[in-house]
């Protein structure tokens, strides 16, 4: 079990970390024009896709793994703390509007709770038992994926829930923003992307947080796009759970069909306002009913479906 190092220990530890690197050439920042600041860390954000980038080929195979996992039936579970914790509840917290994922498909663990997403519980980032009584109440199982999500790549809620979860046959991932830590060591596939020292001295909020970001975005889009969730760049998994996603839905079917406002509203009701059914309903003419069949037999898929429709 990992342990919670002493202070001095863990001060040599920060000290050896990219991301808490003191940078002197910033030290008198508070000193200049707001507009010169402003400047200086639009530049500074603009070298974290290209440190993205670098790790792309560690990315996709992360991707295609989850993906695996998934159509098996198992969850996308983000482990973090901090900043890292709440950026996975933040991917988590969009996929069932955007991909219609199921209750708990998709779902993101902060160290302390939901109550640290609004208020710091910054010492819970230090138990790995805490991650693992987490994990536990989740019923966790080797069909999970479980991404920890670290700047530093040491935080040990993260470490111990990625080191639990591979004892337990899940699927793992570490993404982090050191070279060499042990949250990428310590996962199946490690993901770490360098984006260097902060403007604010060890603020990863900063860069680290914009590249985790990022990487997200593409574990949990990339993933649904291989799932099925989307027909070509078109959200056709959409919940319309609201007006603005009423109408979103409508647009969707609209531009994959190319069909009359009338016919969509006929095919949207048709089908109980299922986006993905609509769209076959028009291009394979079939009827609601049929459309559910065709995309249960295919795994949600909707060009599976089509072929099968007009083959």
């Amino acid at each position: 079990m990992t342990s919670t190092p002493h202070h001095p220990d863990l001060r040599s530890q920060l000290e050896t970390l990219t991301t808490e690197a003191f940078r002197p050439e910033l030290a008198e920042i508070d000193q200049l024009p707001t507009l010169d600041i402003a400047r200086l860390m639009n530049g500074e954000d603009a070298t974290v896709p290209a440190a993205v980038a670098e790790r792309l080929p560690e990315i996709a195979a992360a991707i295609d793994a989850v993906a695996v996992r998934m159509a098996g039936g198992g969850r996308l579970i983000y482990a973090g703390a901090g900043t890292a914790g709440r950026l996975g509840v933040l991917d988590a917290s969009e996929c069932p509007p955007t991909f219609n994922t199921g209750p708990g498909q998709v779902v993101g663990l902060i160290a302390g709770g939901p109550d640290a997403m609004v208020t710091s519980i910054e010492g819970a980032e230090d138990s790995p038992e805490l991650a693992r009584a987490d994990l536990d109440a989740l019923a966790l199982t080797a069909d999970d994926t479980v991404v920890g999500v670290s700047a530093s790549g040491r935080t040990p809620y993260a470490v111990g829930a990625v080191e639990y979860a591979r004892s337990l046959g899940a699927l793992t991932v570490g993404l982090a923003c050191n070279r060499d830590s042990a949250l990428a060591a310590a996962a199946e596939h490690g993901i770490e992307v360098v984006t260097g020292p902060e403007l604010l001295t060890g603020s990863t909020r900063l860069k680290a947080g914009t590249a985790q970001k990022l990487v997200l975005n593409m574990l949990s889009t990339i993933t649904m796009i291989r799932l099925g969730k989307t027909y070509g760049n078109l959200m056709v998994d959409v919940r319309a759970s609201n007006e603005k996603l009423r109408a979103r839905s409508r647009r969707i079917v609209a531009l994959a069909t190319g069909a009359a406002d009338d016919d969509i509203e006929h095919a949207l009701t048709a089908t109980d306002g299922e986006v993905k059914h609509a769209i076959l309903v028009l291009l394979a003419d079939v009827d609601g009913p049929t459309a559910a069949r065709l995309l249960a037999e295919s795994g949600g898929h909707l060009r599976a479906a089509m072929a099968a429709a007009l083959g």
